[in-house]
């Protein structure tokens, strides 16, 4: 198969070549894209050097499959152009997920909706993964009437220059004498800010957890209240999850059914100090579950806690697995 990764050089697109490897994913020639001042640079893959490419050779040369992590506006206008030319795009920024006519996929969840009339596929944001896979069994057996969430997301949601900037801090960097991306130092901080403020009061960010997680579990009657807060992390995401059910459970079953889901792995028994932490959910692939308790202030109410690695099941490892479904339902060449 033909693959391109557009953005290679970025930690995303890094992460994606490295789970293509892992997987031992059909390549069978590999188009590293970036910007023009990386073009010709070396990008190694399985143990072979490939050159960076212009996004215009790469559609020169018909790949299969194209994942793209490079931001929206390249997504907005090179998505359309893979895609003409016979090229399934799978897409890791905001630009297509709430496109009605784009499919919004977590393989785990939903992939049965992906058809083959579909060329431009979304991937979602991290943190609405990490948060849908564990919580999805859960709506299914009980009906998720309302969630409240507060994210801890790691610089290296941000990028490179996110974690330059954390590093300089640590460093002993003085604000003001290095490049800073965040409007505020972030080592030894909490920035309750992730992308740009809306007039509701709410951040983009949080909203992406609103409209994602309704159009995935495909009810709109859910009631989601998001915090997104950025931490001095560099492992993972992390997320306190409060549920309000439509329907009795138990706690066991819950935990029963979040066991049982694929890629979540469970962690839980706070006797031995057992739960999810991102230091060691770095470079996993899984989503980590613990801290399960039931919520005693409703009457039909669930906490839990969870923890990824964002660059991996929140992007890079998500994508790839939809390319992987793509393949199963014969849309891409095995």
């Amino acid at each position: 198969m033909k693959v391109a990764v557009v953005g290679a050089t970025g930690l995303v697109g890094t992460r994606m070549l490295e789970v293509l490897a892992e997987r031992n994913f059909p390549v069978t020639e590999l188009y590293p894209v970036a910007s023009a001042r990386s073009v010709g640079r070396k990008i190694l893959f399985k143990g072979k050097e490939y050159p960076v490419v212009s996004a215009e050779d790469a559609i020169a040369a018909r790949p299969d499959l194209a994942l793209f992590s490079a931001g929206g506006d390249t997504s907005r206008e090179l998505a359309p152009a893979f895609a003409e030319v016979g090229c399934r795009v799978v897409d890791n920024s905001s630009c297509w997920r709430m496109d009605p006519t784009k499919k919004l996929v977590v393989p785990e969840i939903n992939g049965d909706v992906l058809e083959e009339s579909d060329y431009i596929i979304a991937n979602p944001n991290c943190s609405t993964i990490q948060m849908l896979l564990p919580l999805a069994p859960l709506h299914k057996a009980y009906g998720i009437k309302r969630i409240v969430v507060s994210t801890y997301q790691s610089v290296t949601g941000t990028g490179y220059k996110a974690v330059d900037q954390m590093n300089a801090e640590r460093e002993g960097g003085k604000w003001g004498e290095y490049p800073a991306v965040y409007p505020y130092p972030i080592d030894q901080n909490i920035l309750p800010h992730i992308d740009s403020f809306l007039e509701s009061g709410y951040t983009k960010e949080e909203m992406k957890m609103v409209n994602e997680t309704h159009k995935i579990l495909r009810d709109e009657s859910i009631g989601v209240s998001p915090t997104t807060v950025r931490v001095p992390v560099q492992g993972g995401h992390s997320e306190s999850v409060n549920l309000e059910f439509k329907r009795d459970f138990t706690v066991e079953d819950a935990r029963r059914l979040m066991e049982e889901m694929p890629g979540v792995v469970v962690q839980d028994d706070p006797a031995n100090n057992v739960y999810p932490m991102p230091l060691f959910a770095w470079g996993k692939n899984e989503v980590f579950v613990g801290r399960i308790r039931r919520d005693p202030s409703v009457q039909y109410g669930l906490n839990f806690w969870c923890v990824a690695d964002n660059l991996r099941k929140g992007a890079a490892t998500n994508a790839v697995q939809i390319a992987e479904c793509l393949i199963s339902k014969g849309f891409l060449p095995r």
